[in-house]
């Protein structure tokens, strides 16, 4: 079978490109993806283990949330859009950023999101990250700005369609994929963050890096863990150099520094914090 050739982005190496400086001189950008979704399983254990996490879990962590000044990047899934306003209306009250995560037709999840919190969705990640080579340019003509789902990177970059960015997600650093697929601990999964930070931290030492969370509401909203998300938590917000953003502020921030440094009159001011 012939290799498919993709044309979305070019090949960069970090090592090769002119320095990214976050507000405040903050050395590392976090964010939290936070997946809010409908259950479409059938029957009550896989049904009500996923609606656990919107009907009890989300709760536990918002909490957390207000407690450390953090605002979620909240992945939207129409269905959730529209079952659940009560979590829009915490989020609306909290100024999360909302972001397309799937469910029906791109379009329709674009309005649908956009009705229900009055903000068009500047990010997309897929249902599963799903998508073709087709989806991006379909994205950017909704009016999308950003896309998630290209996990292959630290920092942001542009993609070979206009206007339109990929900013760094995680399935490494996902709670689904360590509790449930790798069996980590509670304290495994608090030293893990720890650790993706102190070496995003040592990285950013001449150019900023990205660090996303990957929250599961049914996954670290149940009882026995949340301690530990908390723990996680705290200890970020405790970090010096470290800019507590949605994605949505990432995604405009390295978009107005580099479309300024493309300009012949602010390639003097390269290196300097926008």
């Amino acid at each position: 079978m012939r290799p498919v050739d993709n044309e979305l982005f070019d090949y960069g190496p970090i090592t090769q490109r002119p320095p990214i400086r976050w507000p405040g001189g903050a050395r590392v950008a976090f964010y939290i993806g936070l997946n809010i979704e409908h259950s479409l399983l059938p029957g009550p254990p896989d049904h009500g283990w996923r609606d656990y996490g919107v009907r009890v879990g989300i709760w536990r962590t918002i909490q957390s949330l207000d407690r450390y000044g953090m605002r979620a990047s909240a992945l939207l899934d129409s269905d959730a859009a529209t079952r659940y306003p009560q979590i829009v209306e915490a989020g609306l009250d909290r100024d999360w950023a909302w972001l397309g995560h799937g469910r029906r037709h791109l379009t329709e999840v674009a309005d649908t999101i956009a009705a229900v919190t009055g903000q068009r969705p500047r990010g997309w990640l897929g249902p599963g990250l799903s998508e073709t080579f087709q989806t991006p340019a379909l994205l950017a003509e909704l009016g999308l700005r950003y896309l998630l789902d290209w996990t292959n990177d630290d920092q942001p970059y542009r993609l070979n369609v206009p206007e339109l960015l990929s900013v760094p997600y995680s399935v490494e650093l996902d709670d689904l994929g360590l509790f449930l697929f790798r069996n980590a601990s509670g304290p495994e999964f608090v030293q893990v963050v720890k650790d993706q930070f102190a070496q995003l931290y040592a990285d950013a030492e001449h150019s900023g890096r990205v660090m996303a969370l990957a929250l599961h509401p049914f996954v670290t909203g149940q009882a026995f863990r949340h301690r530990y998300l908390d723990q996680a938590l705290a200890y970020l917000a405790a970090q010096p150099g470290i800019w507590l953003a949605t994605s949505d502020e990432i995604a405009e921030h390295y978009r107005r520094a580099t479309a300024r440094r493309q300009s012949p009159a602010a390639r003097t001011l390269d290196g300097l914090a926008l």
